[in-house]
């Protein structure tokens, strides 16, 4: 690209006498129904020619031919110059850049970043709007990871408020000791039981308060259940032993159970952040924005910050009685951790409910004068729904994490076993592939899609071996390993002298984007972005494999060894393409 826009930067100074700077020189990949790889816009260039945009291709054409060896033919279409690259050009890049070891790897680029990620709450199992933030996390982290970053993955728990007491006081009341093992239940699952458990008894508990003759508000406010799980979120706040105990003993049982679900996720963390240990951090920030004007205190007490000129609201900070807002705490957390991890940049993966907390979040700290403040990112993304009907929930509100991977495996089960393809394969690694098909294409569906996009997830149509699925990418990557491993294949360069066909070299520029499009995907925080370029390379290598005769019995030895290279590279790239994605690609299906 940068050889051909200099040669055409020239070839305007040669032909109107005219110095353009590089930013009138747009080049774009030929579109697939005309000749060429390689297409110039020439509309820009036309007040520098006084001449018709087709007069002025055929000019540049002409002088594009004769100066430039690898340009061997062109064809205008209105303003467009479409342009044919010699073979041989192809070749050279497959041999010296694509074969190459290190092809679509990046070294370090000294920079850090920060993406949390999960963020749960303890009182109940992951669901599956949390799968679509640990798999949206994990993704973009790894992604950032290939292209040179140095990247932490933090996890803040929510592991302390009221819903955490309604769970441990549902238990006290109704639990008579259960444990995980007791109940067969992970631990997550277990102590979600009791949140349901404590929401139960409390409705029947207002409904009754009502036929009393209490207004609704009232009995809510009035409710001794509720009463009883406010008494016990201040005697954890002023460090009850009793209390800290159980609290201690039923999120150890979660965290148990959240592990699992990770594992299974295939996702991790570097670290994790609780908010028991973050819910008092951020007065000292108060203070420090009183000190500096950036916040007001109002005739009660409390303290606020005025964004009215911002196009925002005014916003408490503080109230009256010194208690923090769910906004001080993370002021105090951000602070903790860029002193933890001095990263310059920082991204909160949270669903868009929360857009404008963090709009307001990252203002102040601007505002505070943090100099790390410009680095924050939300990366905010919409709802996961389902088909109605297709699972049922544990709970009967949300769709369970664990049991949604259980689906998405049996659905693999019974799609790969009705193809019979597996039917000579060993017990334990039709059980792994089952696995690997079920989770793929679970997170492919989930990740194919714009985060900030509202989906639509339906577990049998994700589980499709054709189309923009997984499955898909997955079973083109078994294809060539089978075929790799019939042709006892090696990896050895072949001469650039071969006539290419049209589709190998479109799959050779295809591929050679890989490093291109791992870096636009970064810098756009979008895994959907490599996941749709990934389904590109493997439907154009099905069109190639069904185009050219059965390469293993080609009997010309350098196609038939160009033809595995190419082979062996589309492999290479849709396995380190779906790995950062956090998907697994069978060596067989």
């Amino acid at each position: 690209m940068n050889f051909l826009i200099n040669a055409v930067l020239k070839g305007i100074k040669q032909l109107y006498n005219e110095d353009v700077t590089e930013s009138v020189i747009n080049i774009q990949d030929t579109r697939k129904e005309f000749e060429g790889q390689l297409t110039i816009v020439v509309f820009p260039i036309i007040k520098y020619s006084k001449k018709s945009p087709e007069a002025t291709a055929s000019d540049l054409g002409e002088y594009l031919v004769e100066h430039v060896e690898e340009v061997v033919s062109f064809n205008v279409v209105k303003g467009f110059l479409n342009l044919s690259i010699a073979n041989h050009y192809w070749s050279d890049l497959f041999n010296n850049e694509l074969l190459d070891p290190t092809f679509g790897t990046f070294k370090p680029n000294g920079k850090r970043v920060m993406v949390e990620y999960s963020s749960p709450n303890t009182n109940k199992p992951l669901h599956l709007g949390h799968v679509r933030n640990n798999l949206l996390g994990y993704a973009v982290a790894e992604l950032l990871k290939a292209n040179g970053y140095e990247v932490y993955k933090v996890n803040l728990v929510n592991d302390r408020g009221i819903h955490i007491c309604k769970s441990m006081l549902a238990w006290q009341k109704w639990g008579n000791n259960e444990t995980p093992e007791s109940a067969c239940l992970k631990g997550d699952h277990l102590v979600g039981k009791y949140y349901v458990i404590f929401d139960k008894e409390y409705k029947k508990e207002i409904e009754s308060l009502k036929q009393e003759g209490q207004t609704e508000e009232a009995a809510k406010k009035n409710a001794p259940l509720i009463k009883e799980a406010q008494k016990m979120l201040v005697d954890w706040e002023s460090g009850n032993k009793e209390v800290i105990s159980l609290w201690e003993k039923m999120n150890s049982w979660v965290y148990a159970g959240f592990d699992v679900t990770y594992k299974n996720l295939g996702v991790d963390f570097d670290k994790y952040y609780y908010e028991s240990n973050t819910y008092l951090l951020g007065k000292g920030t108060v203070e420090e924005g009183l000190e500096k004007g950036v916040f007001f205190k109002k005739e009660d007490g409390s303290v606020w910050i005025d964004l009215t000129e911002d196009g925002l609201d005014q916003k408490l900070v503080l109230r009256a009685d010194g208690t923090s807002v769910y906004i001080t705490q993370d002021l105090g957390t951000a602070q903790m951790k860029y002193d933890d991890f001095n990263m310059d940049q920082s991204l909160y993966v949270v669903g868009n409910e929360q857009d404008y907390h963090f709009k307001v979040l990252f203002l102040i700290l601007e505002k505070l004068g943090k100099t790390w403040a410009n680095g924050l990112r939300h990366l905010s993304y919409g709802m996961v729904d389902l088909p109605s009907g297709k699972m049922k929930s544990r709970e009967g509100t949300v769709v369970d994490a664990d049991d949604l991977i259980a689906e998405m495996v049996v659905t693999a089960r019974q799609k790969t076993e009705a193809l019979g393809k597996v039917n000579n394969f060993p017990e334990e690694e039709k059980e792994n592939l089952y696995y690997q098909i079920g989770l793929g294409a679970l997170k492919y569906f989930l990740l194919k899609v714009e985060p900030k996009k509202r989906l639509l997830f339906d577990p049998s149509e994700s589980i499709d071996f054709q189309g923009n699925t997984g499955p898909f990418i997955q079973y083109t990557h078994a294809r060539i390993k089978s075929l790799l491993s019939k042709a006892n294949y090696t990896k050895q360069p072949t001469v650039n002298t071969m006539d290419l066909l049209i589709t190998e070299t479109d799959l050779i520029i295809l591929l050679s984007k890989y490093p291109i499009e791992i870096e636009a995907a970064a810098k756009a925080y979008s895994p959907a972005m490599l996941s749709n370029y990934l389904y590109e390379v493997a439907k154009l290598f099905n069109k190639f494999y069904h185009e050219v005769p059965p390469i293993v019995k080609e009997e010309d030895n350098q196609q038939k060894q160009f033809r595995l290279n190419l082979s062996s590279v589309t492999a290479h790239v849709l396995k380190a393409g779906m790995s950062i994605l956090g998907i697994t690609v069978p060596e067989r299906m």
